[in-house]
């Protein structure tokens, strides 16, 4: 089955990965390394599974580590960041599960003015002023100098820079919808001129920063309900919208080049790619929503 427009069409590949037999649980994310060994972080009882290019099944790790896997990110060092939002945790791993850091006290919630009390997933419109690091985070980047940048949404509205070694420098964001505001920061991601793209979930847009939180400008395309941010060597951007179901190809001037999806993929999740441009998007299968997610490969035709 082929999607997308213009130069950028896809022929996409459902059934590509080879799980284990009787391994359960929705996908939550996705990121691939620089060996292109694939890490597909699921909510059943083996979190991160490692699989190659071709959907054959390596090794999982992470048993009983998380309450709620939310985020995961390779960065250049092929270091393995994982967010898991109920626990209010960052950690870093290596690609073998070999723990490295621990940011954030399990489970402490920052008070943002909701009721901490619950776990759902709107309590991003409870939200009435900035709360701090953490409450309820989702996604992770790191900047080419080591710090790193987590999008604080669900329960929320900041993104928080920490050093590499876990200390906190500074925060930015606050309830509403003008520049610097946010309504869910869902994902975050940093291009090669060292800009911050924040996906502003409920916004339904995207904005940019410079390394220090200040507003440059929104880009130009109204996406809706964007849920996270991959870029490619090329600089060609890949947003998965969570709320509408679409999955949005564009340049770094936030211009759309390719877009393709429906109502049944509504809460899809993630996305990332491997040397070979093949693109992987977490989204869900059979209308069952966030809870029957898997990773489809898209391969660039």
């Amino acid at each position: 089955m082929i999607f997308g427009q213009g130069n950028y069409k896809y022929e996409m590949q459902a059934d590509w990965l080879k799980m284990p037999n009787q391994w359960k649980g929705s996908m939550a994310a996705v990121t691939v390394d620089s060996k292109d060994r694939i890490y597909a972080f699921n909510r059943g009882d083996h979190p991160v599974q490692v699989f190659n290019k071709h959907g054959d099944f390596l090794y999982s790790w992470g048993e009983g580590l998380f309450a709620s896997p939310h985020g995961i990110y390779a960065d250049k060092q092929d270091n393995i960041w994982i967010v898991d939002r109920n626990n209010g945790q960052i950690f870093k791993f290596t690609t073998d599960g070999e723990l490295l850091l621990t940011i954030g006290v399990k489970g402490f919630r920052s008070n943002s003015g909701v009721d901490n009390s619950l776990f759902t997933h709107t309590l991003f419109k409870d939200v009435t002023r900035p709360g701090g690091p953490f409450n309820l985070p989702a996604n992770i980047a790191v900047s080419d100098n080591g710090n790193l940048y987590i999008a604080d949404g669900d329960a929320n509205c900041q993104v928080h820079i920490f050093s590499q070694e876990g200390k906190h420098i500074s925060s930015w964001g606050e309830p509403g919808n003008g520049p610097g505001q946010f309504v869910l920061p869902h994902a975050v991601w940093i291009d090669r001129k060292g800009r911050v793209l924040v996906a502003d979930r409920e916004n339904n847009r995207i904005q940019v920063f410079d390394l220090s939180g200040n507003f440059l400008y929104q880009w130009p395309t109204n996406l809706i309900g964007p849920a996270c941010i991959w870029i490619d060597r090329n600089d060609i951007v890949y947003v998965p919208e969570h709320n509408g179901g679409f999955f949005s190809v564009l340049n770094l001037d936030g211009e759309l080049l390719s877009r393709w999806g429906s109502e049944k993929y509504k809460n899809c999740h993630g996305v990332s790619g491997d040397s070979d441009g093949n693109i992987y998007f977490v989204q869900p299968i059979n209308g069952e929503g966030s809870s029957g997610r898997t990773i489809v490969k898209y391969i660039k035709i």
